[in-house]
């Protein structure tokens, strides 16, 4: 009979829901730098041996976040794209869908952010660490496009998930700054940016703007290698 304290048990994985559950709701109250390891182990009702052993660090607890918000921001984003074939529509659809989920997580993003900006910190999106969360996001990206009405360039269709997915990430950074109530500064950028996405994917495919297309393409491999 496997040890229920384990991880990969039912009870194991209850106890790492509620450890989780209880760091995200710490932080949003007291922010990430004075939330302790001690104190979401106290508040969830572990020990803060326990708690280590399910997570390793707070930058773990972090991490599990990241997973949690693109599992939610797929389910957000699933009437959009089940319902609309619009490119512009899918893509305003599930940006304006992270807003919504990412809401209640405003307060303390920028508590934490000074670390996911350093470029070595496994908190980065950009991080090995990230890649499950990034792979997830750059996946819903890729329905976006995928389910859309819109013609692409091939090469273009290949690599544009990834870099709606870094355009996502330039927005988030304005979200983090946005002091705006609800964030409505960031919502009016995606309404003003969306067109533009829009109309620059449709115009890649024309002879004039083929050739930079791919110029730009090569530059962002390049910058992947």
């Amino acid at each position: 009979m496997p040890d229920a304290t384990i991880p990969g048990s039912a009870k194991g994985e209850r106890t790492r829901a509620v450890i989780a559950e209880t760091a995200l709701r710490l932080f949003r109250e007291r922010g990430y730098d004075e939330t302790t390891m001690r104190a979401i182990a106290a508040e969830a009702g572990v020990s803060t041996g326990n708690a280590y052993y399910y997570f390793a660090s707070k930058d773990h607890l972090i991490q599990r976040f990241y997973d949690q918000l693109q599992t939610d921001h797929a389910v957000a984003s699933a009437p959009t794209l089940a319902t609309a074939e619009s490119f512009a529509v899918r893509l305003a659809g599930v940006l304006h869908a992270w807003l919504e989920i990412a809401r209640p997580y405003h307060s303390f993003a920028g508590s934490f952010f000074k670390t996911a900006a350093e470029p070595t910190s496994p908190l980065s999106p950009f991080s090995a660490e990230s890649s499950p969360a990034r792979d997830a996001g750059i996946a819903l990206f890729r329905t976006v496009v995928q389910g859309s009405s819109a013609t692409l360039d091939p090469q273009l269709r290949d690599d544009l998930p990834e870099l709606l997915w870094i355009y996502h990430m330039g927005l988030v950074l304005f979200w983090v700054h946005d002091p705006s109530p609800d964030q409505r500064r960031t919502a009016g950028l995606i309404d003003r940016s969306v067109p533009m996405v829009d109309r620059i994917v449709r115009l890649s495919r024309t002879r004039l703007l083929r050739p930079v297309t791919r110029e730009v393409l090569d530059l962002v491999r390049y910058l992947r290698s």
